[in-house]
């Protein structure tokens, strides 16, 4: 009941708006693009959560681009259940092989920084396998295949900012 109150009272100073109604000033444009003209409880420019909020190449989203970009690449035969670009993470669905469909694989993806190197991308793999019941259950992974996905996405996230280099020149 408190919430209900709240927010009516908040709703109450809105003034209604309709198209055509508001038209920015020159001065209002130039305040909204220069954030640091702008003065806030919390100085000027405002209080900034992530940062400064200048825009810098390659920072749209959270981690490093090449490693999430590389990490969709290498996992595309595979149906993404969530993908977080901010959060580094990658969750895939089941998927068995046509050529073994009695196995099937899931997997998981996080993206570890916002810097391309060796160790900022890890894997999780899951597998289950059908007995003979036809239900699924838990098995063990082959060994090196975590190793073999990283390795995948490391080699295609190169690839990526080789060609990025290439093109900037």
């Amino acid at each position: 009941m408190a919430l209900l109150v709240a927010v009516t009272i908040g709703l109450s100073g809105c003034e209604s708006f309709e198209a055509g109604e508001a038209e920015s000033t020159p001065d209002d444009t130039e305040i909204f693009k220069d954030r640091s003209k702008r003065k806030t409880i919390f100085g000027e420019g405002g209080f900034l959560f992530f940062g400064d909020d200048e825009e810098k190449p390659g920072t749209d989203i959270g981690v490093n681009s090449f490693l999430w970009r590389a990490s969709l690449d290498t996992i595309s035969f595979m149906p993404v259940n969530s993908a977080d670009p901010f959060g580094g993470v990658i969750i895939t669905d089941w998927h068995a092989n046509a050529e073994a469909p009695s196995e099937r694989f899931k997997l998981n993806v996080y993206i570890l920084g916002r810097t391309l190197r060796a160790d900022g991308v890890r894997v999780s793999i899951f597998r289950q396998v059908l007995n003979r019941a036809g239900q699924w259950q838990d098995s063990n992974v082959p060994d090196g295949t975590k190793v073999k996905i990283e390795d995948a996405i490391l080699t295609r996230a190169r690839q990526l900012r080789n060609s990025a280099i290439i093109q900037q020149k």
